[in-house]
């Protein structure tokens, strides 16, 4: 006589819950170490390394490949805004209200560059397959490239010119 579970099993509704809570527990261990990983700017803790660890990425061809050249000379322009606020004042502690002010818009200009820039440089992997086949192959793209796909093949949907069906036949 079989036993009520088999080994290794439960029953139906137990084994959904054990497998529900654990992809909830792996969620909110992804979202944990996810959580805040990218490059942020704080003047309150040495500004200066940042800013050369920044530009220093920026300028490497593969951290912050997705910025376009415009961001990128905004990012710029804003690091030295705060250098220079820094600089002349002494130090974030001396800033004047207006000077704070100037300091945290650049901040969130900065973070708000890098922190897009890092969610489309993220590498997404799909498994495929090819239009008459049965043959499966991984595609990998960033996010941004698989957006600029998509963009450029609905691009060319819409300035293609709309086929006529024949009139007879049908």
């Amino acid at each position: 006589m079989r036993p009520a579970t088999w080994p290794g099993r439960l029953r139906g509704g137990e084994s959904m819950f054990r497998w529900i809570l654990i992809a909830a527990c792996m969620l909110a261990a992804g979202n944990a170490a996810a959580g805040d990983t990218g490059t942020r700017v704080n003047v309150d803790n040495g500004f200066a390394a940042q800013r050369d660890g920044i530009l220093r990425e920026l300028g490497d061809g593969k951290t912050y490949s997705e910025i376009e050249a415009t961001d990128r000379e905004k990012v710029k322009a804003a690091l030295a805004r705060i250098a220079t606020v820094l600089d002349q004042a002494g130090g974030v502690e001396q800033l004047k209200e207006q000077q704070k002010l100037e300091v945290f818009n650049d901040q969130e200009l900065v973070n708000n560059i890098l922190t897009k820039a890092g969610e489309d440089s993220r590498l997404v992997c799909k498994r495929t397959k090819k239009t008459g086949s049965h043959m499966s192959s991984n595609q990998c793209m960033t996010v941004a490239a698989r957006n600029r796909a998509a963009e450029e093949s609905q691009d060319m949907l819409r300035r293609s010119p709309p086929r006529q069906m024949p009139k007879e036949g049908f």
